[in-house]
C-alpha cells in the first residue's frame, strides 16, 4: 500500500557510483518508511522516445520487472515510480538504467533482454554492498559484426567463459537454455576474426519419435529438416547473404554426424548438437575428429533421448568419462536458466519434478 506525507517518511537524494552516463536526467528520489521497510524511487529519463521503448508496448517491460522483483512500477510520461522493498527497488533501478543506456547507444530491446538484465542484477545482489573483488560487474558477451550476444543467466555466463577458455566444451541441459545458440554465436565469432578457417555444424539424424519414412529429394534435402535449428541460428546471427556465400565456399559446412567418420577437422570450430542422441561409438568417433587449432562444442539434453530402448547415450557417457580431463569443461543448465517464454521454464521444472519423484518412488506434484 502506498504511503505519503507521513512523519516517518523522509526524502533523500541517492548518491550513486557507477550509474550509466546520461541514463537519467536527475538522481532518483528515495522515500522510505522504516516501519515496514518499504521504499520508493522516482526515475526520470531524458528522452521520451527511448523511455517509451524502455517501458515497452503497453508497459510490458515494466510489468515483467514488477512480476520478477515483486514491486509496483507506475509510469507517467518519461517518469517511473518504483515502490517495494529497498533492495528490489534498487535492482529495478539498475535494470532500467542499464537497458536505457543500451537504447541510447542505438541497441534494440526485446523482452529477453529485460529478463537477462533482471537475472544479472539478481546475480550481483544488493548493489549498495557490491564488491567488485568478489562479483562480476556484468555477464560476459560474444562480439559479432551484426550485434553483441550477451549472456542472460549465470549459467550462460559460465558457458561463454568456458568457450573462451577451453578447447572442448559440453553444454548439457534442458531445451530453451541457449546452449546451441551461444555455441553457434561463438563459432561465428571465431570465423569472423579468422581464428578458424571454417565452421562445421553437425547433428545425429535421429527420428524424434515419429516414423518419417524415406524423404524425397537429394541428400541435402533429406537431411536439412534435421539441421534446420542450426540454419535458424546462423541466419539470426549473420547476414543471410554471407551465410549462403560461406556455405557455397565451404567455410560453413552443415552435415549429419554420419558424414564425420574418417575426417580430421583442423583449423575449425566444430559443433555437435542434440548429442544425447549419439551412441557411445558415434560420440567416440566424433571426439577423435579433433584436429590442430580446432575447437569443439557439444550440446545436448539428457532428458530428451530418442535412441532405441537399452541404447547408451554417448553424451552421458562422455560427460562422465571426460569431466575431469584437462582442456575439457562441462557446463550444466537447469530449468531456471530457460530463456525462451517464461512458461517453458515452468514446463521443464514440472517434467523434472516428475522424473525426480519417479526415481525416488514417491508421487510428485508439478511445481507452481
Amino acid at each position: 500500500m502506498r504511503r505519503s506525507g507521513s512523519d516517518t517518511e523522509r526524502a533523500l537524494v541517492a548518491a550513486r557510483a557507477g550509474t550509466p552516463a546520461g541514463s537519467t536526467q536527475t538522481s532518483p528520489r528515495w522515500i522510505e518508511s522504516p516501519e515496514d521497510a518499504t521504499s520508493q524511487i522516482v526515475l526520470a529519463f531524458d528522452d521520451n522516445r527511448l523511455a517509451s521503448l524502455l517501458f515497452g508496448h503497453y508497459g510490458q517491460n515494466l510489468a515483467l520487472i514488477e512480476r520478477r522483483l515483486e514491486i509496483v512500477a507506475e509510469q507517467r510520461g518519461n517518469h517511473v515510480t518504483l515502490e517495494g522493498p529497498r533492495e528490489a527497488c534498487e535492482q529495478a533501478r539498475h535494470v532500467l538504467e542499464t537497458l536505457y543506456a543500451r537504447l541510447k547507444k542505438g541497441g534494440e530491446l526485446i523482452p529477453g533482454d529485460v529478463e537477462g538484465v533482471l537475472r544479472e542484477a539478481a546475480a550481483q545482489g544488493f548493489l549498495f554492498e557490491f564488491d567488485p573483488a568478489t562479483k562480476k560487474q556484468s555477464f560476459d558477451e560474444i562480439q559479432l559484426r551484426r550485434r553483441p550476444v550477451r549472456a542472460r543467466t549465470a549459467a550462460q555466463d559460465a558457458y561463454i567463459r568456458a568457450l573462451k577458455r577451453q578447447t572442448l566444451v559440453f553444454g548439457v541441459g534442458p531445451a530453451g537454455t541457449g546452449k546451441t545458440w551461444l555455441a553457434v554465436a561463438y563459432a561465428v565469432h571465431l570465423l569472423e576474426r579468422r581464428v578458424v578457417d571454417r565452421l562445421i555444424l553437425s547433428r545425429p539424424a535421429v527420428e524424434a519419435g515419429e516414423r518419417l519414412g524415406f524423404l524425397p529429394g537429394d541428400m541435402k534435402e533429406k537431411v536439412d529438416p534435421y539441421l534446420r535449428p542450426i540454419y535458424d541460428a546462423l541466419h539470426d546471427l549473420m547476414d543471410r547473404s554471407f551465410v549462403e556465400r560461406a556455405m557455397t565456399s565451404g567455410e560453413i559446412e552443415i552435415a549429419p554426424l554420419a558424414f564425420m567418420r574418417g575426417r580430421t577437422l583442423a583449423n575449425a570450430c566444430v559443433i555437435l548438437d542434440e548429442a544425447q542422441n549419439t551412441t557411445s561409438m558415434q560420440m567416440k568417433m566424433f571426439l577423435t575428429r579433433l584436429g590442430e587449432n580446432s575447437h569443439m562444442i557439444i550440446t545436448g539434453d539428457p532428458s530428451q533421448i530418442d535412441l532405441p530402448p537399452g541404447q547408451t547415450s554417448g553424451l552421458a557417457e562422455a560427460v562422465s568419462l571426460l569431466g575431469n580431463v584437462e582442456g575439457v569443461e562441462v557446463c550444466h543448465f537447469h530449468a531456471a536458466d530457460v530463456v525462451r517464454h517464461e512458461l517453458v521454464g515452468r514446463i521443464v521444472a514440472a517434467y523434472d519434478a516428475k522424473a525426480a519423484s519417479a526415481r525416488s518412488g514417491e508421487p510428485g506434484a508439478p511445481p507452481r
